[in-house]
């Protein structure tokens, strides 16, 4: 193999770790922030995820106004 084959190829790997990693979060994500929206708002993060410290970008409690 050439070492321009070698480099295109971990390039390539890279890529694709990297998206395997993106979607696997994302999915993630999703899915606890599907689960919240059929408990509800009323039903607080740190019940439904006590382990989780961090609650998810997207996730608003209460009205949200338009803007």
């Amino acid at each position: 193999m050439k070492k321009s084959d070698k480099i295109l190829v971990a390039v390539a790997v890279g890529v694709l770790a990297g998206l395997a990693v993106y979607a696997a979060r994302r999915y993630r994500e999703r899915n606890r922030l599907n689960q919240v929206a059929a408990e509800g708002y009323e039903t607080a993060h740190d019940i439904l995820f006590p382990n989780r410290e961090q609650m998810g970008r997207k996730l608003i409690y209460g009205p949200v106004l338009p803007e």
